[in-house]
């Protein structure tokens, strides 16, 4: 009895024990199934992230093939660029620039960013006799040169600075000569018949007729060195080495200006004093002041018949004239119409004597009566 009960038992627990293994068992088939499942999840998502890689770098790829096909073709525009502006044909006469890239004492060498070089000699750079390269000229100097020929016997182009200066000055005279442009320059000499001035460092020449509005003696020239001028160019000519100032023109302009400004002033019926300063047969001319003069004509000298106005008035007299018009800057006076004006007679308050009778009244009637009306 008792073998039999340990048998029940026994397979009791072996059930139980078969059917845990079974249940586990099932789970472990489903935990293996989930797995798999996931595990081509995975591969899926790992080859989608392969083939994306693949694809961004052949995107890569194709985009850095094209930003270095578009660099190499940028280069090679450029590279032509600077082929051809070394082969470009320069020729005598031309203005170039460049820069300094070595210096010594008796000559600079300048890259004009062309196949041959530029020399420029110590005595083609400056006017100046001190001049030094070594001291006044620095590696990385910015200048402009002419050419003067285009073999130096060595390859390179001769080139002269103080030629540029003066090809470039005679430009901007001829452009301030045509614009009526002043200019102003400093008087360094006096020579026959005028003085001498340098603008823009090119010797020019003022006439002794054109240093003033009044005439000037060739005595006189040496006051004016040293002097600064506004003036004009009058005459420029490159070829022939010619320039030609005045100070006059810019002068008179000056002086019809400020008379223009003083006529304003005048108005007519104005009765001043002048003075006789040229006679003429229609007329005087008579200096009223402020530098200003007008004309009588011969018939408003007087109310007599005057003939030749040198027969009544000389020059130097003193003359009360009156203003009778201005028109066109031009002042026209009359001595006889001063003789005509009539003065003004002083108005003075009449003066009423009133005779009292007695008591004071205001009443209409007594101030009537007592005035004798």
């Amino acid at each position: 009895m008792e073998d039999q009960q340990i048998r029940e038992v026994t397979q009791e627990a072996v059930d139980t024990a078969a059917h845990a293994v079974e249940e586990s068992a099932k789970a472990v088939t489903q935990a293996v199934e989930t797995a798999a499942e996931n595990k081509e999840a995975v591969n899926a998502a790992a080859h989608a992230v392969e083939e994306t890689a693949k694809a961004v770098g052949n995107a890569v790829e194709t985009a850095s093939e094209n930003a270095s096909a578009f660099r190499s073709k940028e280069s090679m525009d450029d590279y032509k660029d600077a082929i051809d502006n070394s082969m470009r044909k320069i020729d005598v006469g031309d203005v170039v620039k460049g820069t300094v890239i070595s210096v010594s004492e008796e000559e600079a060498t300048v890259d004009l960013a062309h196949y041959a070089a530029g020399i420029v000699r110590r005595q083609d750079f400056s006017f100046n006799p001190k001049f030094s390269l070594l001291d006044d000229v620095r590696i990385g100097d910015e200048i402009t040169a002419v050419v003067k020929r285009a073999d130096d016997g060595h390859g390179n182009l001769l080139l002269s600075v103080k030629d540029a200066a003066q090809k470039l000055s005679w430009d901007i005279l001829k452009d301030a000569m045509k614009e009526k442009k002043n200019i102003s320059v400093k008087v360094t000499e006096a020579v026959k018949a005028g003085v001498l001035a340098y603008p823009e460092g090119l010797r020019a020449f003022i006439p002794v007729s054109k240093l003033s509005l009044s005439r000037v003696e060739d005595s006189e020239l040496p006051s004016f060195v040293g002097k600064t001028m506004e003036v004009r160019v009058v005459t420029c000519d490159p070829e022939e080495k010619k320039l030609v100032l005045s100070a006059k023109d810019i002068l008179r302009e000056k002086a019809d200006q400020e008379r223009a400004a003083k006529i304003s002033n005048v108005k007519p019926g104005l009765v001043t004093e002048g003075t006789v300063e040229t006679l003429t047969d229609f007329g005087a001319f008579v200096d009223i002041g402020e530098g200003l003069s007008g004309l009588v004509h011969v018939s408003r000298i007087s109310h007599e018949r005057v003939k030749l106005p040198s027969d009544v008035l000389k020059v130097g007299d003193k003359v009360k004239v009156r203003v009778m018009q201005v028109k066109d800057g031009k002042i026209s006076l009359s001595m006889k119409d001063v003789e005509d004006a009539q003065p003004v007679e002083k108005v003075e308050e009449e003066h009423v004597e009133y005779k009292s009778g007695g008591e004071v009244t205001t009443s209409l009637a007594d101030l009537i009566k007592q005035a004798g009306f």
